[in-house]
């Protein structure tokens, strides 16, 4: 692909049209994050307390999916958050074509997230994988300004918790 400018990309909320972008972005970035059905994504997107959408020339690119504590949610590692974090926004999962890497998206997905999260006292919460290692995200994260809270092992995964305190409106 040769391109003279940097495409410009917007972050807008989830629309119900992009559900047949999303689950194919999702499925692509396995294993970084699980396999989904249709149906699953959309049940995770409707449980989530944001769900926001980068585009390019309206057609998506990206998205992240936060849930919110306290939420009826079966994942291990949400679990784990829940019994040590109060009052978060936990990242499920950040998925970017691949054909779009380098734009920036996940750091405008985050800003985004931290831009409408501002204020309300919440800490920003994820993990990322550490077997099968993904290091990529990790220094993703930290370049954020997350920092490690914790590891599990789930036998043929293991994660690193990343957590990312509370913004105000003075950052």
């Amino acid at each position: 692909m040769t391109t003279t400018s940097n495409p410009t990309t917007t972050v807008r909320p989830f629309r119900p049209g992009d559900l047949s972008h999303l689950l194919p972005l999702n499925n692509a970035a396995v294993p970084a994050v699980n396999e989904l059905s249709a149906e699953e994504l959309l049940d995770l997107i409707g449980q989530s307390l944001v769900c926001l959408v980068a585009a390019i020339d309206e057609q998506p690119v990206g998205f992240l999916l936060s849930i919110s504590d306290g939420a009826d949610y079966g994942s291990a590692n949400y679990r784990w958050l829940s019994e040590n974090v109060s009052n978060f926004s936990y990242t499920d999962r950040i998925c970017v074509d691949e054909s779009r890497r380098g734009l920036k998206i996940g750091e405008k997905l985050y800003n985004a997230l931290f831009d409408q999260l501002k204020d309300t006292g919440r800490s920003f919460v994820c993990e990322v994988n550490s077997r099968p290692p993904n290091p990529g995200s990790l220094r993703f994260h930290q370049r954020l300004g997350f920092e490690e809270i914790g590891t599990a092992d789930h036998g043929e995964k293991a994660v690193v918790f990343l957590r990312k305190d509370p913004l105000d409106a003075a950052e």
